[in-house]
């Protein structure tokens, strides 16, 4: 109920993002009923409707990440301050928006399972006139209601549960000083506060537990360490192991002054009466509280995985050479075949992985040469917005490139399915699109405070405007022959 509750109470642009949702799962859906009619058509070749069920895997991927982009920039499962104490926790407003999804896809569904009745005539009592639409409609046969309703499960189910992955409540990471220490010397559990250099383990006396007898000894010796440099020799040789001694009792310095550490309770004096501590922090005051963990420090993921991108990228394309090599140019009318399909699917996912470090190497080299206030502007924001928007572009520039490959290819004819290829092709296009749009308008609104900001300090606005002007036009002119070039060369095998 609170889900619906939203759902109604949201503003028209939500209302305009959730109804994508709905038209892409529509959409596949009635591809996936298609695939299903045609196995029921044609009994006697089931390689040629695998192959048609396998091509519904780029709009079901297509709406499933629409949808999850969908969910992240609703204002109605944002977390705020003080809904906790209603009940309406992190964990809650995941489930919240990922009933939301669930509703709109199912809503899809529900479309295009109507329409798919429609055009077969289960509705109107008319029989479709084109063979091609009999054959993939399977006009005049029953249809196995479990799988009718597998195949229109399929998307909401994926598209829920992909929503509540990425929104899930994720624990902050420990930081150096709270990590827990390592099982093993290779870091089997985790590293712990300080490393050990490799000749630690070996050191005679390193690891040998110190006694009671020892420790007391160690106290005297340390008590009479204040009288020079004398009794710190005669510390050393009360058979304390050195690095033990180091850690917890203090280290001499210069002039046979006894320094310990902060984290020493009881701080021996040094030989002219004062005590010097290491890193020894000020006391705090007595109303003080406990301060909670600090935030943990985010790492640079961009960048890092700019090298899997790459590989997965150079995978995907050979592939494609590969399978081009052995089965030759198609013909028009004919569909490529799954090792191609393979191909690409590597490919955009490598163009996905890298898109967010070559967002981040745009930003920088924005920045290059002694930028003015512009250029600093847009390669700041670049940088900052790279993780959001760095991932669409990938994934659109992907998808330009199939398309360049696939006019290149077949010539202005079409692929071997027709209407059906057609409506694929503009699911995947338009999903891509406007998951980059909407994860533009996302990263507006996280920048919303700085920009008010600047506003506010005086900046005018044909600045921001051409700031973000010169951020397409980076973009623009990086991604612009990196398609080129992904695309001439998964289409050199398919053209040989």
């Amino acid at each position: 109920m609170l889900a619906l509750r939203l759902t109604r109470t949201a503003h028209l642009a939500v209302h305009l993002r959730r109804l994508l949702v709905a038209l892409a799962s529509a959409g596949t859906g009635f591809l996936l009923l298609c695939a299903l009619g045609h196995a029921l058509s044609h009994p006697d070749a089931p390689g040629a409707s695998a192959l048609r069920l396998a091509w519904c895997a780029a709009p079901l991927a297509a709406a499933v990440y629409l949808a999850v982009a969908v969910a992240r920039t609703d204002p109605g499962t944002r977390p705020r301050s003080g809904l906790s104490a209603i009940g309406l926790g992190p964990g809650r407003l995941m489930a919240v928006s990922a009933t939301t999804t669930a509703l709109s896809a199912a809503l899809g569904s529900v479309a295009a399972l109507l329409a798919f009745l429609y055009l077969r005539g289960s509705l109107t009592g008319r029989p479709p006139s084109d063979r091609v639409a009999a054959d993939a409609l399977a006009v005049g046969q029953s249809l196995p209601a479990p799988a009718v309703l597998t195949l229109l499960v399929l998307v909401p189910a994926l598209a829920s549960a992909a929503v509540a992955h990425t929104l899930r409540p994720r624990d902050p990471r420990p930081t150096t000083a709270t990590a827990p220490r390592g099982y093993g010397r290779f870091g089997a559990y985790g590293w712990g506060k300080a490393r050990e250099t490799f000749g630690a383990y070996g050191r005679f006396g390193a690891r040998v537990a110190v006694t009671a007898g020892s420790r007391a000894a160690a106290d005297a010796a340390g008590s009479r360490a204040a009288a020079g440099p004398a009794g710190s020799r005669a510390a050393g040789a009360m058979g304390v192991p050195p690095l033990e001694r180091s850690r917890e009792w203090g280290r001499v310095g210069a002039g046979g002054a006894l320094q310990t550490q902060a984290s020493d309770p009881h701080p021996s004096p040094s030989a002219d009466g004062t005590t010097q501590t290491l890193d020894a922090a000020p006391p705090a005051p007595a109303d003080a509280t406990p301060a909670a963990h600090p935030e943990p420090t985010p790492r640079p993921h961009n960048t890092t995985a700019l090298p899997w991108g790459i590989a997965v990228l150079t995978a995907g394309l050979t592939v494609e050479t590969y399978t081009g090599n052995a089965t030759g140019a198609p013909t028009p009318g004919t569909a490529p075949s799954a090792g191609v399909l393979i191909g690409w699917a590597l490919t955009a996912l490598g163009l996905a992985l890298a898109g967010p470090g070559l967002t981040h190497l745009c930003g920088r080299l924005l920045q290059a040469a002694r930028p003015g206030a512009l250029r600093l502007l847009a390669g700041r924001v670049l940088m900052e917005e790279s993780h959001r928007i760095g991932r669409p572009l990938g994934v659109v520039a992907a998808v330009a490139a199939a398309a360049y490959v696939t006019a290149s290819v077949y010539d202005g004819d079409g692929p071997a399915f027709g209407p059906l290829g057609t409506l694929g092709a503009v699911i995947v296009a338009g999903c891509t699109v406007a998951t980059l749009l909407t994860a533009a308008v996302e990263a507006r609104h996280a920048r919303a405070d700085t920009t008010g900001a600047l506003l506010r300090l005086g900046a005018p606005p044909a600045t921001l405007r051409a700031a973000a002007a010169v951020r397409a036009a980076a973009l623009l002119a990086l991604f612009g022959p990196l398609v080129l070039v992904v695309a001439v060369l998964a289409a050199l095998p398919l053209d040989s």
